[in-house]
């Protein structure tokens, strides 16, 4: 049995604490600031709250499947940042909480949730009018009830995950190994299938006249790409403390940089396929949502994730030496994570305005949300060792420069 060495501390450092505390103020006081422009701007407020709750959804959805990814294919790179997240994918039972307040905005987002001829927007008025079988799946009790299918497949998931990861902290700690890989092959394919339908139910009706077979999947490797782009920017910050400073080896964060780069290629691939096959379709019921993007400034915001949200990363993670120094490679960590607010901007709020246009409520519950995630976050990791020592996995991360390692 694999055990920690004696001079290695393996608990969170204080600093966690403390960054959990300034982010509840945070989140408290922008809080109270979107709860005023609810009231003032309530359209404004729900199109906000949708991109924020997707946005911070994402990151604990991606360290979920990540985790499970490890647990199939094993290797240090995944043990170092387990805690991390494992922390962010607790947020999960919070994330259910946030959706609550959707369900009390359902009429101010969906067409699908008010009478059909009170949709403003003739195009899809006419569409539901012609396809009353929509209607039929999208309606709001249906819809709830979806969703809490959703969360308790996910919660269920964390759960397991959670309780077999927080026995490898005793020193009796059986071997957990077989579990997670008989919950890890078919816990993807939920979350592969949850996800994708979540998502046709809470982003892709906003327009219920278009539909794209591949979108889920475009939401579902965004989650993966901003759930490792946040592990390294955590693994940064613990990286000035020990454990972390003991335990993150460049090629862990050589690692991490190869998965970024992967995740960032297939988002591209599965973002130009799409696009590729509705452009060669050119069936009015597919390319409605490229029209509302290719005017009114959105093609701008378009080209700009061409660029920079592909381009310059994929350029800069070709480098091995710059893959390989977090110090370099936070800074793309959270470019990215800014991106990914980008996207999910360009893929909602064209939806309800015709010209590109960024209110106060994006930005603020936004960082409201955020804020209360982070609190959360940095408290749940600092509730569990930053690694579980007498896991058998630990081996791969609790070696001395020489490569040794002890056994209790």
């Amino acid at each position: 049995m694999t055990a920690a060495p004696k001079q290695l501390d393996l608990t969170a450092p204080p600093v966690v604490r403390t960054i959990a505390q300034r982010s509840l103020i945070v989140g408290v006081v922008f809080s109270v600031i979107a709860v005023i422009l609810a009231f003032r701007n309530p359209d404004e407020f729900y199109r906000a709250y949708l991109l924020g709750f997707m946005d911070w959804l994402g990151v604990a959805l991606g360290s979920m499947a990540i985790i499970m990814i490890r647990h199939l294919t094993g290797g240090g790179w995944g043990v170092v940042i387990r805690r991390i997240q494992g922390a962010a994918m607790r947020t999960l039972p919070f994330m259910a909480l946030l959706f609550i307040p959707l369900c009390f905005g359902l009429s101010k987002l969906y067409p699908w949730a008010v009478p059909v001829e009170t949709v403003q927007n003739p195009h899809i008025r006419e569409h539901l009018l012609k396809h009353s079988f929509i209607l039929g799946y999208l309606n709001p009790k249906f819809f709830i009830v979806r969703a809490v299918i959703y969360f308790a497949v996910w919660n269920l998931l964390s759960f397991l995950l959670s309780l077999w990861s927080k026995q490898g902290d005793n020193r009796d700690a059986p071997d957990n190994t077989p579990k997670f890989k008989a919950i890890a092959g078919p816990g993807l394919i939920l979350y592969g299938f949850t996800v994708s339908f979540a998502v046709i139910d809470w982003v892709m009706s906003l327009d219920p006249s278009w539909f794209s077979t591949i979108f889920g999947l475009i939401i579902l490797i965004g989650e993966v790409l901003s759930a490792m782009c946040f592990a390294v920017v955590i693994e940064r910050i613990l990286y000035n403390y020990k454990p972390m400073s003991d335990m993150l080896r460049p090629d862990f964060v050589h690692d991490h940089g190869k998965w970024i780069l992967a995740f960032t290629m297939v988002w591209a691939y599965f973002n130009f396929s799409q696009w590729l096959i509705i452009w060669a379709g050119n069936l009015p019921t597919e390319i409605s949502f490229y029209l509302a993007r290719l005017r009114g400034g959105w093609q701008s915001v378009g080209l700009f994730l061409v660029i920079f949200g592909f381009a310059v990363p994929f350029a800069l993670l070709l480098s091995r030496p710059f893959k390989r120094d977090i110090s370099r490679l936070v800074w793309l960590a959270v470019w990215i994570l800014f991106i990914r607010w980008i996207d999910l901007f360009w893929i909602i709020e064209p939806n309800f305005s015709k010209t590109f246009a960024v209110t106060i409520a994006d930005i603020v519950v936004s960082l409201a949300i955020g804020g209360l995630w982070f609190a959360l976050f940095f408290r749940n990791l600092a509730s569990l060792p930053l690694l579980p020592a007498y896991d058998v996995s630990a081996a791969e991360v609790l070696e001395d420069k020489h490569g040794h390692q002890e056994h209790a």
